[in-house]
């Protein structure tokens, strides 16, 4: 729950926003409806300050014109569309530190309609065509105050050829078990070993909770569930002292949620920093037990210049075959979409 809520005059206008003030009214949060099409008071002296005072904001703003122009996502999805920016969790590896600009306020968007019927123009005609919502946030985890993921399930859900996708740490899908998705949006949750969960994604539901939530959500309906199309995203995998035991059991729990026949897909990313996000995540996050000594990495160049710190050739190797080889013994009916 936020601690302030704040609102420009352009999503006062917007019925989208309307809706989603009617939500944090109904859980008696505070409204402060702002002058301009700014958001102010968001500094404090350290960065750290800075963190603690956005991290407990929810701005309730339009999206900008450019969010119009969509990205692609390889490979997770085709393109990238937002319904928000910012995270309501605390994880102390957050890739987010590097990406967005500014104090990393939670921004709701209030002119979700428009965003939705701007997806029309990607479909690519007679193909599949996907959508990945949860780049610059996580929908679940903000779900109670703005709704949206469950309107753009239900958007989804009329398409023929578009597909949305979308992730969390959080577990309250609920709500969203009787919407007509029609198949055609894919839930998943990120999960990780439990000695990393417990450690450095704060505020988050359990890695089990998750699990729990992701077995309602694939389960069919007539057994109570949702009959999504569900997926698992372990992220971001990390070398630590005896990895192959803790994931080990964090495979074993999985494969006791997930004892049923489902139309289920796995993602594998390890860990990676750049020399940006390493800055921010210190400043925010001064006392964290996370690993980022540049030495102990390799330097991973992109097209721009720009670097990555990712684990060594024979390490990268080693953790790629443990995870296939073992999800595929317990899940041989799943798809790996991609190693990275």
């Amino acid at each position: 729950m936020p601690e302030r809520v704040v609102v420009t005059p352009a999503a006062l206008d917007e019925p989208w926003g309307q809706q989603i003030l009617s939500r944090v009214r109904s859980l008696n949060l505070p409204i402060e409806e702002l002058p301009r099409n700014r958001l102010t008071g968001l500094r404090g002296e350290t960065e750290r300050e800075t963190y603690r005072i956005s991290k407990r904001t929810l701005a309730v703003v339009t999206a900008p014109p450019s969010s119009f122009k969509l990205s692609p996502i390889p490979p997770s999805a085709d393109w990238q569309f937002h319904v928000a920016e910012g995270c309501p969790a605390h994880c102390q590896y957050c890739y987010l530190a590097g990406s967005l600009q500014g104090p990393p306020v939670i921004r709701v968007f209030a002119n979700l309609p428009q965003t939705l019927a701007n997806l029309a123009n990607y479909e690519r005609s007679g193909q599949p065509t996907s959508f990945e919502v949860s780049c610059y946030t996580d929908p679940l985890g903000i779900e109670h105050l703005t709704g949206s993921l469950a309107e753009c399930v239900r958007y989804f859900g009329t398409r023929k050829e578009g597909y949305l996708r979308w992730v969390s740490k959080f577990d309250q899908v609920d709500e969203l078990l009787d919407l007509p998705h029609n198949g055609h949006t894919r839930c998943r949750v990120s999960v990780n070993a439990a000695v990393i969960s417990k450690q450095l994604e704060g505020g988050t539901a359990s890695v089990p909770q998750r699990l729990q939530a992701l077995r309602k959500l694939g389960l069919p309906r007539q057994q109570g569930g949702g009959g999504y199309p569900i997926g698992l995203v372990i992220a971001p995998i990390m070398a630590i002292e005896h990895w192959q035991t803790h994931y080990t059991e964090l495979l074993d729990e999985v494969s006791q949620a997930i004892d049923f026949d489902c139309d289920l897909t796995v993602e594998l990313i390890s860990h990676r920093f750049t020399p940006g996000s390493k800055d921010v995540l210190n400043q925010w996050y001064p006392n964290s037990k996370l690993d980022m000594d540049e030495t102990q990495r390799s330097v991973k160049r992109n097209k721009f210049g720009g670097i990555k710190y990712v684990y060594d050739s024979s390490t990268m190797k080693a953790l790629r075959q443990f995870f296939e080889r073992e999800i595929d013994r317990r899940f041989p009916q799943a798809q790996i979409l991609y190693w990275t």
